[in-house]
């Protein structure tokens, strides 16, 4: 591998001369800037970027750890972040905890390992204990997609009971009456604040509510979930999912079994990712702004990084659902 020392000798240079172009060109002559440069595309020199930022004491690479990058919204809640990172002269490497545990223990423990700048975080296990051991190293983090304390940490968030809210009144008001919701893994806080703010949403209004939970939050079960809905009696004319890949599913369901979406059966989704509005019956969904979520967290946790000394108060972000109505929904028999 060649090193800086090598560079130095081919130009005939010294070490902290090769290090100033690298780092600091213009304090450098343009003619030894411009042979030093030379040798460093011959001899495909790479500077160590790890022994530098171990000789700074901080990195420059932050962490985002998200529940499921197969689910479109963490797509975008990556690119909030990196957006974010980018303009500050850092990166973000992004890894997926799958929603297991395991895996999300796994990743704490390596990211501490290599002393990242700081992490931003959409925990899979909600009680902490996961994030204890990396809460020892002293790295600074932000929770993305959920709401804690300001005095445990900065968190940026959607409020989620609002959101169910938002889709059971919808549902009322296009005049539904047994409403049935599909919601992912109940160790998610996201998934029981939506049932519960359907649970609100439906209160004294008379209407039957049915749950149907799955161990996923993906596609396979939103079908699987459907498989469940048609086969009950008497069958709900709505459903509610806890985000748009189990509302996909459902819908692929329907329209395999010839059941007529809305008349026969309405279907609301939460996200509004990009392929909620291209579905074959284009999907009402509740919006969240996820690149305005990983932006914001980015924004939060550069902040709290910039002067590890001086660190600002925690801060918790919380934005407004919307409702997009689409063809999923808009009609009634």
């Amino acid at each position: 591998m060649v090193g800086i020392k090598d560079v130095a000798r081919r130009a005939g240079v010294s070490i902290g001369t090769v290090s100033n172009v690298v780092n600091r060109p213009h304090i450098v002559s343009p003619a030894t800037r411009s042979r030093v440069l030379s040798v460093i595309e011959e001899l495909g020199y790479v500077r160590d970027e790890s022994a530098r930022q171990l000789r700074a004491g901080r990195s420059r690479i932050m962490a985002l750890l998200v529940l499921d990058l197969a689910n479109p919204f963490f797509v975008d809640v990556a690119r909030g972040a990196e957006q974010a990172a980018h303009d500050e002269g850092l990166s973000v490497i992004t890894c997926n905890s799958g929603q297991r545990v395991d895996r999300e223990e796994s990743y704490l423990s390596l990211l501490a390992e290599q002393r990242v700048r700081g992490l931003l975080l959409s925990p899979v296990d909600t009680s902490g204990a996961a994030l204890e051991t990396f809460r020892r190293s002293g790295i600074p983090y932000v929770f993305v997609d959920r709401k804690v304390p300001a005095d445990e940490a900065s968190s940026v968030s959607v409020d989620d009971l609002a959101g169910g809210e938002l889709a059971g009144r919808h549902l009322l008001e296009t005049g539904h009456r047994h409403i049935a919701f599909v919601n992912g893994p109940r160790i998610l806080t996201q998934c029981r604040d939506r049932e519960q703010g359907l649970r609100t949403a439906l209160e004294g209004s008379g209407a039957q509510l049915s749950v149907i939970e799955t161990a996923e939050l993906d596609v396979v079960s939103g079908r699987d979930a459907g498989a469940r809905l048609l086969g009950m009696s008497p069958r709900p004319t709505a459903v509610f999912c806890a985000n748009d890949l189990l509302a996909l599913g459902v819908l692929q369901a329907m329209v395999g079994a010839g059941v007529r979406v809305p008349d026969e059966m309405a279907i609301v989704g939460y996200d509004d990712i990009e392929f909620a509005g291209a579905a074959a019956v284009p999907l009402t969904s509740v919006r969240q702004p996820a690149r305005r979520l990983g932006q914001t967290a980015a924004e939060l946790l550069i902040a709290e990084t910039a002067d590890p000394e001086n660190r600002p108060a925690h801060r918790s972000v919380v934005f407004k659902p919307e409702l997009v109505v689409r063809a999923s929904t808009q009609s009634r028999r």
